[in-house]
């Protein structure tokens, strides 16, 4: 495929991310209101409620789906599914990370934009969702200073297939565990990727705290590709965050994101991460936050603005 096919597939991709946005959009704010039309009634109590019966063909009906609970802006996964037959679509509107390293006498800047990114979940059972993570279009511009080099890369990313089973706790309850595998498929263009294929399991946990105070934790652990290694290292990933509502509907977090790999003199991964989050509707969410890194190896600065929709 030549550079003009490939700017073409990427702007087809980038005009059906937003036709789908546009629909989910319709479509849920439809939905909020129909379910204005029946907020008057008693709130159902969903740990009594028998949902076992509800699957992608047998969709939950509404009285009886729980509160949206979103994958995103934070790093730390939600340990909630999305209800059986719905869909929820959550993305980047854009993502900008700015990095400069000047260890070893190094000067590189590397400055990134991923527009776009989706992730695309349909709920199959109760306790059972199916994601999608599509990386629409990537740009990266990297400026080596010291070799007076300048190189850029643009293009559809990899995609990663997800999915999440609820442990406990999906419909009440304290605590919820999930566990959710994953798999990358090595589909980037310019070389943005690696080209191989990944995978790994996380383990998302949400506490509730007192005073309105919720925590999640999250372990991960990746397997990577090493090329020129017999065995693949691993990358163990850890992640806490803590959210509490700010007034309204508008809520904020704070998140520690740690990575490191068992493969030998691999540097630590660490960042800092504050967001907020804001629900127009029940079924629509606004978030934007800044990742910030806190060793070297990490990326300097990360700012986003993103959005989710249930339907």
């Amino acid at each position: 495929m030549n550079s003009s096919s490939f700017h073409g597939l990427n702007h087809s991709l980038m005009r059906i991310s937003l036709a789908v946005l546009a629909c989910s959009t319709v479509a849920a704010s439809a939905r909020a209101g129909d379910s204005s039309n029946t907020s008057s009634s008693e709130p159902v109590d969903l740990s009594k409620v028998d949902k076992r019966g509800y699957h992608v063909f047998n969709p939950t009906p509404r009285e009886y789906m729980r509160e949206m609970s979103t994958d995103r802006p934070d790093k730390t996964e939600s340990a909630y599914t999305v209800d059986a037959g719905h869909f929820q679509i959550e993305m980047d509107f854009f993502s900008y990370t700015r990095d400069r390293d000047t260890s070893g006498g190094a000067d590189t800047r590397v400055e990134s934009w991923a527009i776009a990114p989706i992730n695309f979940k349909v709920g199959l059972l109760n306790s059972v969702d199916l994601q999608t993570v599509i990386e629409t279009y990537n740009f990266v511009e990297t400026d080596d200073r010291v070799g007076g080099t300048k190189t850029r890369q643009e293009g559809f990313g990899d995609v990663t297939s997800r999915l999440k089973v609820n442990l406990w706790g999906n419909d009440g309850g304290s605590t919820a565990l999930a566990l959710m595998p994953y798999v990358k498929s090595p589909t980037n263009q310019d070389q943005l990727g690696n080209n191989s294929v990944e995978g790994g399991i996380i383990l998302p946990l949400a506490v509730e705290l007192p005073a309105g105070f919720a925590m999640g934790i999250m372990p991960q652990i990746d397997f990577v590709r090493n090329f020129g290694r017999d065995a693949p290292p691993t990358e163990i990933v850890n992640t806490m965050t803590i959210g509490h509502g700010i007034i309204g509907d508008l809520g904020m977090y704070v998140e520690f994101f740690s990575a490191v790999s068992t493969e030998d003199d691999s540097p630590w991964v660490g960042t800092v991460d504050i967001g907020f989050t804001y629900g127009l509707t029940p079924d629509i969410q606004l978030d934007a936050g800044v990742n910030i890194g806190v060793t070297d190896s990490a990326d300097d600065i990360n700012p986003f603005l993103g959005i989710s929709l249930r339907f």
